[in-house]
């Protein structure tokens, strides 16, 4: 009779092997750095990602993101993700988003990042400091 495996891996470095199956789960890696320069919400420091300035992103429902805050220009500079444009700085009551989302490290020291697995109908995010208002952008989640 035939075998019925069932196996299910989560968080990036997870693997899973029956015989010669192995299952990886795939991880998009954005390097950000911080810098001063211009976006939506004036000059200042900015979040770059892979380069860019505050560049609005598209995050994958059902995807994994990683923010990779190593470089020592993130010290200070925790990224979140908020469901308000500038997060927390917006007031009103904004808060974090936190659905799927992953921390590790502190900012500007090796290893440090804020990842998101993106959830089945998550609404249009924006990643932004917790220290510092408008150093961040919009990320869609189609």
């Amino acid at each position: 009779p035939a075998a019925s495996v069932t196996a299910a891996a989560t968080g990036s470095a997870s693997t899973g092997s029956v015989g010669s199956v192995t299952t990886v789960q795939n991880t998009t890696i954005y390097t950000v750095t911080v810098a001063s320069g211009t976006n939506s919400y004036g000059s200042g420091n900015k979040y770059y990602i892979d380069g860019s300035v505050s560049p609005t992103l598209n995050l994958t429902e059902g995807s994994v993101f990683r923010f990779d805050q190593s470089d020592s220009s993130n010290s200070g500079h925790p990224l979140r993700f908020s469901t308000t444009a500038n997060g927390t700085h917006a007031g009103g009551g904004a808060s974090e988003y936190t659905t799927g989302v992953v921390t590790a490290g502190t900012p500007g020291s090796s290893g440090a990042y804020t990842q998101i697995t993106v959830a089945s109908g998550a609404p249009t995010l924006y990643y932004y400091c917790t220290n510092h208002s408008g150093m961040g952008g919009q990320a869609n989640t189609p």
